[in-house]
């Protein structure tokens, strides 16, 4: 049995997002100096951006914790030589932080199987290792991987193939659904990992009675520490574990050993799997898009009050990703505006609220400030000028001065 002193932090999506800042800081403050992450590109290795997948991981290593990462460089089994291959495997075993994500799940398994890679990664986790499968990654992890693309994309029959049950060499046998509160169809069910519920059914009739289904929201991660034998939910969304039917959620910040999680994958789950929505056919009303922001609204009102930094800024990051998204879902520009205003004074509010701090207000306010710079940068590169201009007239007001720059936006505090 496997000594079981590391980490497998499962990403249910947004694995090189704002949201996930705080996930990836926790995982790296588990581990002794020096990390050494490394990021694998089999999965986009088919894809042309394969590397500029990874430089974009590295830069946000770099610029989000100032921690370098190395490519293992291992795009196809078959058209890489026996230099190229092992120099791979080398970079593989020196890793303490192994992260995977994008890309095709069954083509990645087409090209880790029979290749040292999942074992290597099973013997880094023993050592204490933390290994990071996002999104794509995720998929392959358990007992059966969902071939998503070829029944979404390329319609074929609803199916699993084998995974690489490195979950299982850990007692956890069960398969991973990433993406699972997906909602980017619109008028039609894309939830787990696109499938909708009717497919989800079919899939789940096909698996074998004892093995549940470990589904992880985006932005979410499923972090399982095998060194304190715990679970950890940090992110946006929940994860939800269901087993024939019957499902139970369970949400940030929640720990529970790992004996407790084994223990709701059977059959004995008491909470019942809830009434799945309706699907309609035309958009969804104005008011529900507004209740969420009031929503939202609410939440961060009742995280300032209780001082709690990660969760402002997740509210904050999900705020705007749902403003963007609603553009293009919702025609009545005052619904639009009126989200926005509301967002532009929670800025706002931050800024009265450390400005009154008699503490370190620089180092405190530096990692929010990096977040709404982000945010005002992608204003401006969608040329949202006024938008942009009131973000940094209301800094100004809070006693932030942001300054634009040929090598980018920086701010200072007002004398």
């Amino acid at each position: 049995m496997p000594t079981r002193k590391g980490i497998i932090a499962i990403m249910g999506s947004g694995e090189t997002t704002d949201s996930m800042v705080r996930v990836h800081r926790y995982l790296l403050d588990r581990l002794p100096p020096p990390v050494k992450a490394v990021f694998i590109d089999t999965p986009a290795g088919f894809q042309m951006n394969a590397d500029d997948l990874f430089e974009k991981a590295r830069e946000y290593f770099e610029k989000r914790f100032n921690q370098p990462m190395v490519q293992v460089s291992f795009k196809s089994s078959k058209n890489i030589s026996p230099y190229e291959a092992e120099k791979a495997f080398q970079i593989l075993r020196q890793g303490n932080y192994i992260f995977v994500g994008p890309g095709s799940p069954t083509y990645a398994l087409k090209n880790w199987v029979g290749t040292p890679i999942p074992q290597i990664i099973f013997e880094r986790i023993q050592s204490g290792a933390c290994f990071i499968p996002a999104s794509a990654a995720a998929l392959t992890v358990g007992r059966f991987t969902l071939p998503v693309y070829e029944i979404y994309k390329v319609g074929e029959e609803v199916h699993w193939v084998e995974g690489l049950n490195l979950l299982g060499k850990f007692g956890l046998d069960i398969v991973v659904i990433p993406h699972w509160n997906n909602a980017e169809g619109g008028t039609h069910d894309t939830r787990f990992c696109w499938m909708g519920e009717p497919r989800l059914l079919q899939l789940e009739a096909l698996l074998p009675p004892g093995i549940p289904i470990l589904g992880i929201d985006e932005h979410t991660a499923c972090i399982l520490n095998f060194q304190t034998g715990q679970i950890l939910i940090q992110g946006i969304g929940e994860v939800t574990l269901r087993h024939q039917g019957r499902q139970k959620t369970f949400k940030d910040g929640q720990i529970l050993s790992l004996e407790e999680f084994k223990g709701f994958a059977l059959p004995r789950l008491e909470e019942k799997l809830p009434a799945p929505p309706q699907i309609l056919m035309t958009q969804p009303p104005q008011e529900s898009f507004m209740d969420r922001v009031k929503s939202a609204k609410e939440s961060f009102d009742r995280s300032l009050q209780e001082h709690r930094g990660a969760a402002l800024i997740d509210i904050l990051v999900g705020l705007d990703k749902m403003i963007w998204k609603s553009c293009k879902e919702f025609e009545d520009e005052d619904l639009i505006s009126q989200a926005r205003e509301i967002l532009r004074g929670m800025i706002v509010q931050l800024g009265i609220r450390f400005d009154e701090s008699p503490k370190d207000v620089p180092s405190i306010l530096s990692p929010l400030l990096n977040i709404i710079l982000d945010i005002r940068e992608k204003l401006r590169k969608a040329k949202q000028w006024e938008m942009a201009d009131q973000i940094r007239g209301k800094l100004f007001q809070a006693g932030i001065i942001v300054e634009d720059t040929p090598q980018g936006p920086r701010w200072r505090l007002k004398a």
